[in-house]
């Protein structure tokens, strides 16, 4: 059976809000489109742009830890590389983030939001060309089965919002937690693109937290953990072959080929 693509977003600043998208363009071995390309310093995190290193998220401004940060609601304009800021309906902060006067405008912004949570000077930083500001080293695409968060629903006995999870691609027509069961596959769209399942995602407490409310309202992990025996949520893929997807795409399951 087909694997529907009900939605695609991104989150271009790690941590702040996501923002859907109707298609995207994949390229072989990259990341998905305009994802994680900034993240939030939360104090000197030792981040070299020149020699890029994957770090802890404890290091950036996160869910995990900083809740308040779904109260924001922001967007990332590509073609201006400006990042803005709403808080309670209104505009609290735009930057250009391609400039260091733009990006200190956000820095300042987030000293006058959130000073207690600070451990230092909040600094603005740029991935560089071949990295991205994900929570794993390969997460390059992440896929959410919308079956298993309907699931968990009846586990924790609450609305569980799909965007706790901070996926870039929600599918569906699957069983629930059937997407484990693709690790080692490999999916392919209409358009050609085809992306290798390489391991489920384990999740940490920023699932706890309401993507609109920012308050931490539920225990996704223990709920996972108590009930199923892990923590685990969606799938990490990476692209073998790019090509475009939109929302409504599907994919199917590619057969391996025997050998003669």
């Amino acid at each position: 059976m087909s694997i529907r693509i009900a939605s695609l977003q991104r989150y271009p600043v790690k941590g702040l809000s996501p923002e859907p998208l109707s298609s995207v363009a994949l390229a072989k071995g990259d990341y998905f489109p305009g994802d994680r390309l900034f993240a939030i310093e939360n104090g000197p995190a030792g981040f070299d742009p020149e020699n890029p290193q994957h770090q802890p998220k404890i290091k950036f401004l996160m869910l995990m830890r900083n809740e308040s940060l779904a109260r924001l609601k922001t967007r990332y304009i590509d073609s201006i590389t400006t990042l803005f800021i709403e808080q309670g309906g209104r505009e609290v902060a735009r930057g250009d983030l391609s400039t260091r006067e733009g990006q200190l405008a956000i820095e300042a912004y987030f000293r006058r939001f959130m000073p207690k949570e600070l451990r230092g000077p909040p600094k603005v930083l740029a991935a560089p060309d071949g990295f991205r500001f994900t929570d794993s080293r390969r997460g390059f695409v992440s896929l959410i089965n919308l079956a298993s968060v309907r699931e968990l629903e009846n586990v924790v006995g609450a609305p569980v919002d799909p965007l706790r999870f901070r996926g870039n691609i929600h599918i569906e027509r699957l069983a629930p937690w059937a997407e484990f069961d693709l690790v080692g596959k490999v999916l392919t769209a209409p358009s050609g693109l085809r992306l290798k399942v390489t391991k489920r995602i384990e999740r940490c407490a920023a699932t706890n937290v309401d993507p609109d409310t920012g308050i931490r309202d539920l225990e996704i992990p223990k709920s996972l953990m108590r009930s199923y025996g892990h923590f685990d949520c969606g799938i990490y893929a990476e692209v073998l072959d790019g090509g475009t997807l939109e929302s409504g795409d599907s994919f199917e399951r590619e057969q391996a080929t025997l050998a003669l």
